[in-house]
């Protein structure tokens, strides 16, 4: 009650709290702004002096003890190029002080350098925290210019537009598993650990893989920095979570139930910039009243067939493809001895089993049907193809 705005209200106290100090005085100063219209003294403010505790953690802009007056309503100069911003827009036909008249009707204060007609000493507002850059300014100018009004040139180069190739070999596969009878699944990129890990009786890794190529059960994942919901603590280093949680929201439809899912899992490695790296997978599944893993089976070596691959037993000195195998894996997610890894040329490029009656009752996903799934790296396709 007592900080109530009345209509007769003299004196506000604007005070603004954040954990980033340029967002804080963007909106301190914006909101000063507003305010300042309806004042007594129109445009004018009282400043406040804040002081830092001595005790204050202290971070780049700010330490223990210092001294800050805010609001700080100063003008930011910006030097910037007329030829440029002339460019941008095709408008070489404008002189500089109309250039200059075209910023100034966006509220925007500057004015030709004396020594340098080509040069425009610009003074951003409080008002326009906007501008940044000189490409906001040209933004600005074709706005009081008129978009209408633009002229129209087409490029002197050309670039024609293409599809990424790992985006296309996923386009492929996607055809590939539609004609196979498989409905493709989208899912959330972020999930929880629990989903990710737990459920699937996997263990979260603890280093990296130094193969990129290679097929990786529990990775090290990226995590969300103070998650909204636990729903989306990481993001996801398999596809196997997500289509099984479908499953599990879609096991009232009319058995068997065929689905998968094209999409990246991200995992960290140190090597990248972004210390992460996105690999693209694809994971199918195939539920029904009893066990059927050879369907699924028949559509992994449809899938490697469709991609020039065949099993090595069927292989002869006269075919051209490539060759995979079937080797026994440990996989905690799949029953121990119905499971095994898909290798080419060495490298273990995915999994395929039944998946373990844990994952599949109360404590995983709570689907209660006999499930077949795989997982495969696709990536690596793109080097042998």
């Amino acid at each position: 009650e007592h900080s109530k705005i009345k209509l007769d209200t003299k004196d506000v106290f604007i005070e603004i709290t954040s954990t980033d100090l340029t967002k804080a005085n963007i909106t301190l100063n914006t909101v000063v702004a507003m305010f300042s219209e309806y004042c007594k003294d129109q445009f004018t403010v009282e400043p406040v002096e804040v002081v830092y505790a001595d005790d204050y953690p202290g971070n780049t802009f700010t330490k223990p003890g210092m001294k800050i007056q805010y609001p700080n309503l100063e003008l930011r100069p910006m030097e910037s190029k007329i030829d440029r911003l002339k460019h941008s827009l095709s408008l070489q036909h404008l002189k500089p002080e109309e250039v200059r008249d075209l910023l100034q009707r966006m509220s925007v204060p500057c004015d030709l350098d004396p020594k340098d007609s080509n040069i425009l000493n610009v003074k951003v507002p409080i008002t326009r925290s906007d501008i940044m850059h000189e490409c906001d300014l040209v933004e600005d100018i074709a706005i009081a210019y008129g978009y209408n009004n633009l002229h129209l040139e087409v490029p002197m180069t050309f670039a024609g537009a293409g599809e990424q190739p790992v985006n296309h070999l996923t386009d492929l596969v996607r055809v590939e598993m539609a004609n196979t009878g498989y409905t493709e699944a989208l899912n959330w990129a972020l999930l929880s650990r629990k989903d990710n890990f737990s459920k699937l009786r996997r263990e979260e890794g603890q280093k990296e893989s130094s193969n990129v190529n290679e097929y990786v059960a529990s990775c090290m994942p990226v995590s969300v920095r103070d998650p909204k919901t636990k729903e989306f603590e990481i993001l996801r280093t398999s596809l196997l979570p997500g289509i099984l949680k479908t499953m599990a929201c879609n096991k009232g439809q009319e058995l068997p139930v065929r689905i998968f899912e094209c999409g990246d899992v991200v995992v960290q490695d140190s090597t990248r910039e972004t210390k992460s790296r996105n690999v693209r997978r694809v994971a199918a599944l195939y539920s029904a009243t009893k066990t059927a893993f050879s369907v699924l089976h028949g559509a992994l070596d449809q899938l490697m067939y469709g991609l020039g691959f065949e099993p090595l037993h069927e292989h002869t000195s006269e075919s051209r493809r490539g060759t995979y195998t079937l080797v026994p894996s440990d996989d905690p997610a799949f029953i121990p001895g119905m499971q095994a890894h898909v290798t080419v040329e060495g490298t273990v490029i995915g999994v395929i089993g039944e998946i373990h009656p844990e994952v599949l009752g109360s404590k995983g996903f709570d689907i209660n049907l006999p499930t077949s799934a795989f997982e495969l790296n696709l990536e690596p396709f793109l080097d042998w193809l």
